[in-house]
């Protein structure tokens, strides 16, 4: 799982869940896969990101090193940062691990790089 995917995931399906947001990442296995750098890709997507969410997700998996708390105003004029943005929006995966919710505690597998956010009947509002 890309860390750009774990900024997009929630758990607010699951009873009694309000925002679900974000969910904690316990990482077994991490890769590095290398991605071509598209430096509008990255500044398209930017915008859209929980920045603090994502910058907290690195620096849990650790690997934060050097990627800003904060965007600066004109981070699209800096490749150094759409760089390190890059690098840990599409070149970190976690292969296995799981996800929690903030809310309930409920636990989701990853397997393969695959989030499992399935829920039982049970569980859904």
């Amino acid at each position: 799982m890309k860390l750009i995917t774990h900024n997009m995931l929630t758990s607010k399906c699951i009873k009694g869940v309000l925002t679900g947001f974000p969910l904690a990442i316990n990482a077994t296995d991490i890769k590095i896969k290398e991605v071509d750098f598209n430096s509008e890709f990255i500044t398209r997507v930017i915008p859209k990101l929980d920045w603090e969410v994502l910058w907290c997700a690195a620096n849990s998996i650790g690997h934060s090193d050097g990627l800003p708390k904060t965007i600066e105003p004109k981070f699209e004029e800096d490749e150094e940062f759409l760089k390190k943005a890059h690098h840990v929006l599409l070149e970190i995966e976690v292969e296995e691990g799981h996800l929690t919710c903030p809310e309930s505690g409920r636990q989701f597998p990853i397997s393969k790089g695959i989030p499992n956010m399935l829920l039982t009947e049970a569980e859904v509002q």
